[in-house]
C-alpha cells in the first residue's frame, strides 16, 4: 500500500521534545493487548477479533505474564473493552450502510479498523486523531508491518498539550464538514476536564446533519456495581502514577445534559449493562463486562 504523503507532510518535522513521547500511551497499548487476549485466552466465539493491535504494539514475548494481563483478574475490564469496540464498529458499519463516508476516531491509540476491515474501510475515509509523537510511531509501525498508510486512512496529529485546534487539523487532513460522519471517542473523557468535554461536544454538534457520535464516559464510584468499586479504586492511582490521571466522572444525566446543551438533535444513554446483554448473554464461560463505563450516543 502506498503511504499517504500529504498526511505525512502535514505532521511536520519531529522535534526533540515530542520524539521522547513518540510512542502510544500505556493505556492504548493495554487496550490493544486486552483485545488480543480476548481472542487468545477466552473461549470462542470472540465478541471482537483484533490481534493486529498486538502486532502494532510489538510487546515482549512474555506480555501475557504482565499483571494487567491476568486472564482471570482482568476479565471484566477485558470484556468491557471488547464490548465497546464491538458496539462502535457495529455502529460504523450500520451508518456506512446508510451512505456515511467519513469516520473520525478521537484519541485513536492503536485502532485497527482500517487494517482489519478492508471491505468496510474501502467505503470510508478514516481520520485518526492522536498526539503527534504517537502518530509518527503508528505510521512507522504500519509501514514496517506491511500495512502501509493508504489514502483512505488519515493520521491526524494534534498537540493537545499546546491547545492545538483539533478541528482545524482535521479539516486540513481532508475532512469535509459538509458531509455526515461517525465520530467515536472511547476511553478519553476521563482524562479531560468537564469544560473540555463540553467544548468538544459543542464542536461535534456542528457536524453535518446525519452525523453520529459514540462517546464513552466513566461513572462515579457510587453508580458502580459494589463488586467493581475496588477495581476502580485500584486503577485510579495507577492512572495518576502513569501521568494520565482520571479527571472527570459523569452520571448519565449529566452527560445527556451536556450533549443536549451542546445542540445535538437526539441523545441516548447506552449503559454498559446493555452491551453485556447484547454481546455476552449466551456465553457459557461467565465472561461479562465490569460496570463503570457507559456510552453517549448522539445524533446531529
Amino acid at each position: 500500500m502506498a503511504e499517504d504523503q500529504n498526511a505525512a507532510d502535514a505532521e511536520g518535522p519531529p522535534n526533540g521534545t515530542d520524539e521522547a513521547n513518540a510512542a502510544p500511551d500505556s493505556s492504548a497499548v493495554r487496550v490493544a493487548l486486552w483485545r488480543a487476549l480476548h481472542v487468545q485466552a477466552d473461549p470462542p466465539p470472540p465478541v471482537f477479533e483484533d490481534e493486529i493491535g498486538l502486532r502494532l504494539a510489538g510487546p515482549d514475548d512474555d506480555w501475557r505474564r504482565r499483571p494487567d494481563m491476568d486472564p482471570s483478574a482482568t476479565s471484566g475490564f477485558r470484556a468491557a473493552i471488547v464490548a465497546r469496540a464491538r458496539f462502535i464498529e457495529d455502529l460504523v458499519a450500520e451508518r456506512t450502510g446508510h451512505g456515511v463516508t467519513q469516520y473520525v476516531v478521537l484519541g485513536a491509540g492503536l485502532d485497527t479498523l482500517a487494517q482489519r476491515r478492508p471491505e468496510l474501510a474501502a467505503r470510508l475515509r478514516v481520520f485518526e486523531i492522536d498526539r503527534p509523537g504517537a502518530q509518527r510511531w503508528k505510521r512507522r509501525r504500519l509501514i514496517e508491518l506491511g500495512y502501509g498508510v493508504p489514502d483512505r486512512l488519515r493520521l491526524v496529529p494534534v498537540d493537545f498539550e499546546a491547545n492545538e485546534d483539533w478541528w482545524s487539523r482535521l479539516s486540513a487532513a481532508g475532512f469535509d464538514p459538509g458531509l455526515p460522519a461517525v465520530v467515536a471517542s472511547a476511553g478519553v473523557t476521563q482524562y479531560l476536564t468537564r469544560d473540555a468535554t463540553a467544548a468538544t461536544l459543542r464542536r461535534l454538534a456542528g457536524l453535518a446533519p446525519g452525523s453520529t457520535l459514540a462517546l464513552t464516559f466513566l461513572l462515579p464510584a457510587e453508580l458502580l456495581d459494589p463488586a467493581d468499586r475496588p477495581a476502580l479504586e485500584a486503577t485510579a492511582p495507577q492512572a495518576r502514577a502513569s501521568g494520565t490521571p482520571f479527571v472527570s466522572f459523569f452520571t448519565p444525566g449529566e452527560m445527556l445534559a451536556l450533549a443536549r446543551d451542546a445542540g445535538f438533535r437526539t441523545v441516548e444513554h447506552v449503559p454498559g449493562t446493555d452491551l453485556a446483554h447484547r454481546y455476552f448473554a449466551d456465553r457459557s464461560d461467565g465472561l461479562r463486562p465490569s460496570t463503570g463505563e457507559d456510552l453517549l450516543l448522539a445524533t446531529v
